[in-house]
This record gives C-alpha cells, structure tokens and sequence, in this order.
C-alpha cells in the first residue's frame, strides 16, 4: 500500500454560524461546533484512506473563546498519525468576526478515526508520510497520545 503525506488528506471548511446554530445564551452552540469538527475530521480520514472511516474517540475539545452568531467558523484539519487500521486527526477551530476581521483560536481537537472495510470491519490504511519537521513533531505528539489513550483503555478494561 502506498503511503500518503499530510497535505494530500488535509482540509480547511469554513461555515458562516446563523441563527439556528446559537444555544439559549445567544452564542454558537458546542454541539454544533462539535458535529462540523467531526465531519471535517471525517473528510480528512476519508481522503487518507478512500474508505468508509468512523469516529473511534474524540480526544479533549475545550472551547477557549464563543463563537457568535455571524462568525465565520473555519476548522484546519489534518493527519497527525496513522496507525494500522487507524488515524489521528487534529483539527484547529477559528472564529473570524466578519465585521472586525478578528479572528479568534477557539478550540482544537484529536480524533481517532478507524478505517472500515466493505463488511464493516477495520481494515489497513496507507503510511503517513511525514515532510516537515512540524509534522514529525505532530507525530510524536500523537503517538504520545495513542500511548496514553492505550493505557487507559488497559486500565478500563482491568476494573
């Protein structure tokens, strides 16, 4: 299988955030914010692998500004790490007052993806291939992660 780089999968969606999309407070609600992450995520790990590829995890998603009804919202995602059948994706969430030109880092996200065959079970996917020295320290980062996220797993299963 031929590996892929980072820059072949990775994907920039940008979404004007209406009315509907505001929680009781009047700011953007997280879930709404939420579902565009996991569908941006979703395109990358689709474009990696060309396969049906489904959320496995979502790893810590904290809002550090609101988002507004009228912002732009622009989600920069892209594949951290690839393991056998599954991928990290990390996705950067910008807010941008359209009026001002503001433009707000409002959250990040990691989420795992596994890549499923015509039956429904996880298959292999194509190696990573890392370019840049950011990516390999994204990588690294992600294996960190991976490692983590394992071992929680072994811990929860052992309770």
């Amino acid at each position: 299988m031929q590996g892929k780089t980072v820059k072949e999968s990775a994907v920039v969606t940008s979404i004007v955030m209406m009315p509907e999309d505001a929680n009781p407070s009047g700011n953007v609600h997280g879930g709404v914010i939420m579902k565009n992450v996991d569908t941006t995520a979703g395109v990358v790990a689709f474009r990696h692998t060309r396969r049906n590829s489904v959320t496995a995890s979502i790893d810590r998603l904290i809002f550090h500004y609101p988002v507004f009804v009228g912002d732009l919202l622009t989600l920069r995602a892209s594949i951290n790490m690839a393991g056998r059948t599954s991928m990290e994706i990390g996705v950067r969430i910008e807010a941008e007052n359209l009026l001002s030109g503001e433009v707000r880092h409002t959250a990040s996200a990691y989420l795992t993806f596994v890549a499923l065959d015509k039956s429904g079970r996880p298959t292999d996917i194509p190696p990573l291939i890392l370019e840049t020295d950011e990516e390999k320290r994204r990588n690294q980062q992600a294996l960190a992660r991976r490692a983590t996220r394992l071992a929680e797993r072994d811990r929860e299963a052992k309770r």
